[in-house]
């Protein structure tokens, strides 16, 4: 099921759909006579691709999920775990760092190793670590289609950045996000726990913890859609990296989805 699920959910992103309209249609048009599909399909491949790559599409996509839980500010020293701000967080001993991808090739150096959705989740738990003497970090990710698991790079990173073993904890066998929640739940217990992922991968998360009767509390990290302008030139022209932030929006509505359609949220 783990490997159907990746299957469907990669040729439902936007570049491998949008391709498959284009390539099917352009079969439709050199080698039978069913021209009209043939030049609808290449017609909807290739404006479909044209649509998804403007900054607009991702932005509007990404916002409500993005949103939806704001990141944690500056922990105030002594405030017994009061944020600036006003929001409560409880005594709560663990952060929850979830891996977001690494590299499995052991010739480059492990700081190279760490994906960068990864290495800025890793980069927040550190953060609330130094805040909070005390806690201890949980780095969560087993072996996806590698023989090491991210867990284990982002301990290596963590261990880089002074973190004290002693205060570092592995989940090394999960897959994915709802894997990762129900292996976690005999670690944290009935705590309160800050976890952190990707702003934009936040709200699954939430439900799928929640749903395991877990308390977290939420410590977003990496905001894309969010601009600092109202606009600039390039929101005119489409670009890669718009294509890419809209991939980020339709792989966590798909997740959504499944997880909906499963009832595990």
């Amino acid at each position: 099921m783990f490997l159907f699920k990746k299957v469907v959910a990669s040729w439902l992103l936007p570049l491998p759909l949008c391709l498959g309209l284009l390539f099917i249609g352009l079969g439709l048009l050199w080698f039978t006579r069913r021209q009209r599909s043939g030049k609808i399909l290449v017609s909807a491949g290739a404006g479909l691709l044209l649509i998804l790559s403007y900054s607009a599409v991702p932005d509007m996509a990404l916002r409500p999920l993005e949103l939806k839980y704001p990141p944690v500010a500056d922990l105030d020293a002594g405030s017994g775990g009061e944020l600036k701000g006003g929001r409560f967080l409880g005594a709560g001993s663990y952060i929850v760092v979830l891996g977001g991808g690494i590299s499995s090739d052991a010739t480059l150096p492990v700081t190279s190793q760490i994906g960068s959705e990864s290495l800025s989740r890793l980069l927040e738990g550190v953060r609330l670590y130094r805040a909070e003497p005390g806690r201890k970090l949980i780095l969560s990710g087993g072996p996806v289609f590698s023989p090491i698991s991210e867990s284990q790079v982002m301990s290596r990173v963590a261990l880089i950045m002074g973190v004290n073993p002693r205060d570092i904890l592995q989940e090394s066998v999960s897959r994915d996000t709802e894997e990762e929640a129900r292996l976690l739940k005999p670690m944290v217990g009935r705590e309160r726990f800050f976890l952190v992922t990707s702003a934009a991968h936040m709200p699954r998360a939430m439900a799928l913890f929640r749903r395991q009767g877990l308390e977290p509390v939420a410590a977003p990290v990496g905001l894309p859609a969010q601009q600092t302008a109202p606009w600039s030139p390039g929101d005119f022209f489409p670009s890669s990296h718009s294509l890419q932030l809209t991939e980020i929006a339709l792989h966590e509505y798909l997740g959504l989805a499944w997880a909906w359609l499963r009832g595990v949220i």
